[in-house]
């Protein structure tokens, strides 16, 4: 049973980007054709996560000339170059899975507004809260 956890340990990546379910992100991921590699950015709302450790994958969907694609990337794949968080979306589920029923407008997730400032410091909204 070591072994098996060294190898997986090893296959780990150490840095692995923070992403959460609800984001619309990019993901960088290298396509080979034949002796060529170049990479390819797939852009989309993570819908869910799934497994753990080196097992561990995300779902992004995405709309494609009117048609839903979803595409299941592995985090600690050697393909999978970076996932760039273009925007961070405000969810109370795990999977977002009844994305899939819906279309238009009612396919969006809404944004998770972070106030600027360090944590734990009150930033006040308003100029009466400053007096």
């Amino acid at each position: 049973m070591n072994e098996i956890k060294a190898i997986e340990a090893a296959q780990m990546k150490k840095d692995v980007d923070q992403f959460k379910v609800g984001d619309t992100v990019k993901v960088h991921f290298k396509i080979v054709e034949g002796k060529t590699e170049r990479v390819q950015i797939y852009e989309g709302l993570v819908i869910a996560f799934k497994n753990s450790k080196v097992g561990k994958t995300f779902t992004v969907r995405k709309i494609s000339y009117g048609v839903g694609v979803e595409r299941v990337f592995p985090i600690h794949s050697p393909r999978v170059v970076k996932v760039e968080v273009v925007r961070q979306g405000k969810v109370r589920r795990a999977k977002l899975y009844y994305i899939r029923e819906k279309i238009g407008k009612g396919a969006k997730i809404k944004e998770l507004i972070v106030k600027k400032g360090a944590k734990g410091v009150h930033v006040p909204a308003t100029a009466a809260e400053q007096e």
